[in-house]
């Protein structure tokens, strides 16, 4: 399968999960969505992501973001595991996590989605799922993508700064800079005439003065 694109529609897959089977966009709604995959269960990095996901789940809840993971191994040992990353969080006996973890143990989806790390084999040889991030918004189309290698674990805070861009950007006519965090400016896009800025933009719009002379640095406080 090619690989997908960003603004590509995500394939709309059914798959068995710790919470029962699913279709994938019946699953999503009308939220955003986060689908990021794990290359084996009991093992220690994807342990603390897992773990890291599960505290942050009500910051994405906060965004209208439905969190949903993968791992190749089967829903029994999905089940098994998630005690154990409770239990890497000190939550009580009898807690859960609070999303979905998809069984992909023929690595059907995984090998569908661009997920295998071909430098990562398990004891048998097979490739290891990658560490993969997908975004997808709730028009069903991909927004971002990250792959890391399944030797690095994520941050998730950047994945939810991340969100915080494209969720802001989707409404407004604007771009985030480098390093930004919620509440920094902003900038004015390019195809945005500065007239129209004007009235767009009643804080103002700032202009950074270059050598060429050119006018495209354009900052606006956050919308």
């Amino acid at each position: 399968m090619p690989a997908l694109l960003l603004g590509d529609v995500f394939p709309d897959f059914q798959a068995d999960t710790t919470v029962g089977q699913i279709r994938f966009h019946d699953f999503l709604g009308d939220c955003w969505g986060v689908l990021f995959s794990h290359p084996k269960d009991y093992t220690p990095v994807c342990t603390t992501e897992l773990g890291r996901a599960a505290k942050l789940s009500a910051e994405f809840t906060k965004r209208n973001v439905k969190l949903i993971a993968l791992s190749i191994d089967s829903v029994e040992d999905h089940l098994g595991w998630s005690k154990d990353i409770c239990a890497y969080n000190n939550e009580a006996p009898g807690s859960c996590l609070p999303f979905p973890i998809i069984a992909d143990a023929k690595r059907e989806l995984a090998m569908q989605l661009g997920m295998l790390d071909p430098d990562e084999r398990d004891s048998q040889g097979m490739p290891l799922t990658a560490r993969a991030v997908f975004v997808i918004g709730p028009d069903k189309r991909l927004k971002l993508s990250i792959l890391y290698p399944a030797t690095t674990g994520r941050n998730f805070d950047e994945l939810l700064r991340v969100i915080d861009s494209l969720q802001l950007t989707a409404r407004q006519r604007v771009a985030t800079p480098v390093d930004w965090q919620p509440g920094d400016r902003v900038m004015v896009l390019p195809n945005v005439a500065e007239e129209e800025a004007a009235e767009m933009f009643p804080s103002g719009v700032f202009v950074k003065d270059l050598p060429s002379g050119k006018k495209y640095l354009r900052y606006t406080p956050q919308p």
